[in-house]
């Protein structure tokens, strides 16, 4: 895995929640998320939809990869379906790791977890993302098929 700053198209979602993407190689993505106060829920841990979110990039950043790294490719990669299991209690210092496990020309399979700063597993996903070129070369959202 790459150590050097990442250049990846911004995601700001994932800005909000204060995540970022530490490495990236073809088919793999780490990325880095502190949780703060507002992350947590009424329990003070992570809340679900946090930890689903940032899967969801790894996974998603993952497939894509699997195509191509430059982050100015007229591609993006959409979520088809996702599937969370939640291990355990997060705080602190997390980091989730997507890999693509299988690429179609247009379909990617991806898994990845969300790990603590033990490295214990707390959450885990697999998921389906589909790739969309973008013919005009722009990125935005899709085109009304």
């Amino acid at each position: 895995m790459s150590q050097t700053p990442v250049r990846y198209r911004t995601i700001p979602f994932l800005e909000q929640l204060g995540a970022r993407i530490v490495a990236l190689d073809e088919q793999r993505v780490e990325i880095a998320l502190e949780v703060r106060p507002e992350l947590c829920n009424s329990g003070s841990v992570a809340h679900g939809g946090v930890l689903m979110a940032v899967l969801d990039a790894a996974l998603s950043v993952a497939g894509r990869s699997a195509h191509t790294t430059d982050p100015d490719a007229p591609q993006r990669s959409v979520t088809i379906e996702m599937k969370t299991t939640f291990l355990r209690p997060a705080t602190g210092r997390l980091r989730a790791i997507g890999r693509c496990v299988h690429r179609t020309g247009s379909l990617m399979f991806c898994e990845g977890e969300v790990l603590d700063a033990e490295d214990r597993a707390v959450a885990r996903a697999s998921g389906t993302f589909k790739l969309r070129v973008l013919r005009d070369g722009r990125i935005g959202p899709p085109a009304q098929d």
